[in-house]
């Protein structure tokens, strides 16, 4: 198995038309486990990713609610 890093990213279209092969009675165990797996694991770097987005975004309207106090400050004294 590759590892995470050399694989595409997986897309909606994807998971969508996921399909397995039947196996005797059923769908094959081990490709639906692989296939959650990958799942899985690019959703945990989406949601990662997402976090770091969300703590810039903080920190981002943070500083320029500083530099907006700032630059008030600055006029009212001219």
């Amino acid at each position: 198995m590759a590892a995470a890093s050399q694989r595409q990213p997986l897309r909606p279209w994807q998971i969508r038309e996921g399909c397995f092969n039947v196996r005797g009675r059923g769908l094959d165990p081990v490709e639906i486990r692989t296939f959650l797996h990958r799942v899985a694991d690019e959703l945990t770097v989406a949601q990662t990713a997402l976090v770091a987005v969300q703590e810039e975004n903080v920190r981002i309207k943070n500083a320029l609610r500083a530099w907006q106090s700032a630059q008030s400050a600055n006029h009212r004294y001219r």
